[in-house]
């Protein structure tokens, strides 16, 4: 489906119309059997004494319409954001392959991917990027340093960094790179640890094989990290759950025009003492996936309470290349509950404080230093 949207307050076109009657104003008519928000647009290309926008126009409008409907969960992505849109949910993107966060002096490279173009040309975690093509960055946003990094696939970028205090500029190719969406780890007493970032592409293939993994390890015990994850495809999590848990519902989903699907599980499924790490940015699909392990009690859930998605956005794009996700459906528990404000409450509530989240988010904790997979060991161990 694919359509213009336009949305401007009523209050404006009324006042413009008042004004122009009562000043005779000539040059524009309003048309027959169009939209308001057609005629609003007509009269500010036709009689507007300033210079707008059109796309401008638009996006604020398709925009403004999206937030009035109050819900938080839809959104309107403009034609310029679109493929930076896409490269998340396809969990791959054109760059150079590390991983940067925002420090006083710069940008702390935090993560130089194995194998990228960054590290072949030499860049190290640690190192602070302070230039992108000879444009100081330490003044810009991260949005503004990712698109300068960003660009045309096989294309150079220049590189300025600080490390020890010398400055080095490096010359780095522009490659597509697929990010990692889950990977294992065998911490100590037969504990495996199984994070999964997102439930975009490739998340259930990379989720059991992390999974496998461990279990050829050796691993006795399994604790999910799905904090910080947030959400993704609803498939996604369906075929990791389906690995994981009996015969059973699994997911259901209620569409906007009362259409139902649900979900169910095979008889196969994992015989191991399970935990789920949740925080209060564990999203929609990060969500259902605990509530769901949970419910059938498979796992016990750690942590902090949950954020409260319970809606299902579908995308649709427009002509100019712009899109909105909406909500069109709700989501619920294999066993009717809907999360949607609600959230999970952990069956066992571990807090941190703001640094020590910091340092979970951006992997900067040591698994041995991080008191919620400590408490999750706990658990396991209970």
């Amino acid at each position: 489906m694919k359509q213009k949207l336009y949305v401007f307050g009523s209050y404006v076109l009324v006042a413009a119309l008042a004004v122009a009657a009562t000043l005779g104003a000539v040059g524009f008519t309003q048309r027959q059997q169009s939209s308001k928000l057609d005629d609003l647009e007509s009269l500010i290309g036709e009689c507007f004494v300033g210079e707008a926008d059109l796309t401008e126009l638009e996006d604020a409008a398709a925009n403004a319409m999206i937030q009035a409907t109050g819900d938080r969960w839809s959104y309107y992505i403009p034609a310029s954001s679109y493929e930076t849109h896409m490269e998340q949910v396809k969990n791959a993107f054109v760059g150079v392959g590390i991983t940067i966060q925002q420090a006083e002096e710069g940008f702390l490279v935090v993560e130089v991917n194995p194998d990228g173009p960054g590290q072949e040309a030499g860049i190290l975690a640690g190192d602070l990027l302070i230039a992108v093509s000879d444009q100081d960055v330490r003044e810009m946003t991260m949005a503004e340093v990712r698109n300068l990094v960003r660009g045309e696939e096989g294309s150079e970028v220049s590189m300025t960094l600080l490390r020890e205090g010398q400055e080095l500029t490096l010359s780095v190719q522009r490659r597509r790179i697929q990010t990692e969406v889950a990977k294992g780890q065998l911490l100590e007493d037969g504990v495996g640890l199984v994070t999964i970032a997102n439930f975009d592409e490739r998340c259930a293939d990379e989720t059991i094989a992390a999974i496998e993994g461990l279990l050829a390890q050796r691993a006795e015990k399994l604790i999910f990290d799905v904090r910080n994850n947030p959400g993704g495809y609803a498939s996604e999590m369906v075929e990791v759950l389906d690995y994981l848990l009996p015969e059973g519902d699994l997911f259901r989903t209620v569409r906007y025009d009362g259409k139902e699907q649900v979900d169910r599980s095979d008889e196969k499924c994992l015989d191991l003492p399970m935990a789920v790490l949740v925080n209060g940015d564990s999203y929609s699909a990060a969500e259902f996936f605990a509530a769901a392990l949970s419910e059938y009690e498979a796992a016990v859930v750690v942590g902090e309470k949950t954020c409260g998605k319970g809606y299902f956005q579908n995308t649709y794009r427009f002509d100019d290349g712009s899109a909105v996700a909406l909500s069109v459906g709700k989501y619920y528990t294999p066993k009717g509950v809907s999360l949607a404000e609600v959230g999970i409450t952990p069956d066992v509530p571990a807090e941190v404080d703001e640094a020590t989240a910091q340092a979970i988010r951006y992997g900067n904790l040591p698994w041995q230093e991080d008191p919620q997979i400590q408490a999750a060991m706990e658990a396991l161990s209970a």
